[in-house]
């Protein structure tokens, strides 16, 4: 680490999750998002196809995805809602395929006990909460199976609405909810070598808090746990730069870059290629690691 770079102290930096090792004191992950549905915000049902997810997951750990974030049930309350049977049949095959065939990290982005039993069983190494570890029995499940957890803040949770959510100071309220929710995993036997934090970006939280919630991460970060942000496509850089769906990748470099910079150790991203390079980049000049192939005047 440079001698500019403060150190985060973060809890167990060196962690092994899942068949993977990492050193978050000078490693950011790269998580990739699969969905299997419909109509998610960026993919609108691009990776819907059981076939189409399984090509997407290998690509990206293709294209140098550490990790792939798996989700069957969209958070939005304005999507079709399903029961945990349904999510359970389009996350479990997806995790069962690729875990044949990567040593990658794979996730389940569930909020949902049986749904995470059956994600864990078919090999998925981390359950990715939206909800905050609030659902009945989830907590206890990561306990239970050994599961890494990633805590996430959102106020009503997947598939309710919240009209025009309102917050003192977004950045305190965000910080405390998570300080809570992982005092409750500690309580449920999930030890804090398997807890990631993420402050959940415009989950029920508008531009002017998301972007808050940036610019001042470094009071999440500050909490100790690897902290996970999920910027990718966001409304909150649509809205700031007054870009559609499509044409969001330049704003969610910069906002990745600078969530890195604030501590942010992993980043769930649609884009894997060019997070690759970005955070390769980014990771060098803070003296992390250093450049794969150099030869400017050294010769």
């Amino acid at each position: 680490m440079s001698a500019d770079t403060p150190k985060l102290g973060i809890i167990s930096p060196v962690r092994r999750i899942g068949r993977r090792e990492f050193d978050f004191e000078r490693q950011v992950a790269i998580m990739a998002i699969v969905n299997r549905t419909p109509n998610s915000f960026h993919d609108r049902g691009r990776t819907y196809a059981l076939d189409s997810a399984v090509a997407a997951a290998r690509k990206a750990v293709a294209d140098g995805a550490d990790w792939v974030d798996v989700g069957g049930f969209a958070f939005s309350a304005d999507q079709e809602q399903i029961p945990a049977e349904e999510e359970i049949e389009r996350v479990v095959p997806v995790i069962a395929q690729v875990r044949a065939v990567t040593d990658a990290v794979i996730s389940v982005d569930t909020h949902r006990a049986q749904v995470a039993r059956a994600a864990v069983k078919a090999g998925a190494d981390v359950i990715n909460d939206t909800n905050g570890l609030r659902e009945p029995g989830i907590a206890e499940t990561a306990a239970a199976t050994g599961a890494s957890v990633v805590v996430t803040h959102s106020l009503g949770g997947p598939g309710r609405r919240i009209a025009r959510p309102s917050y003192a100071d977004v950045v305190r309220e965000v910080a405390g909810f998570l300080r809570e929710r992982v005092e409750f995993a500690l309580k449920a036997g999930i030890p804090a070598d398997r807890i990631i934090i993420d402050p959940g970006h415009d989950l029920n939280k508008n531009t002017y808090h998301s972007l808050e919630l940036t610019r001042r991460l470094g009071e999440i970060t500050s909490m100790g746990y690897p902290t996970l942000v999920a910027l990718s496509n966001k409304d909150f850089i649509g809205e700031t730069l007054d870009r559609p769906q499509g044409e969001r990748t330049e704003g969610t470099i910069a906002a990745n870059v600078v969530a890195i910079l604030k501590g942010a150790r992993i980043l769930r991203v649609h884009d894997v290629a060019a997070t690759v390079a970005s955070v390769r980049m980014t990771e060098a000049v803070l003296g992390w690691r250093g450049p794969i192939a150099p030869a400017h005047n050294l010769t």
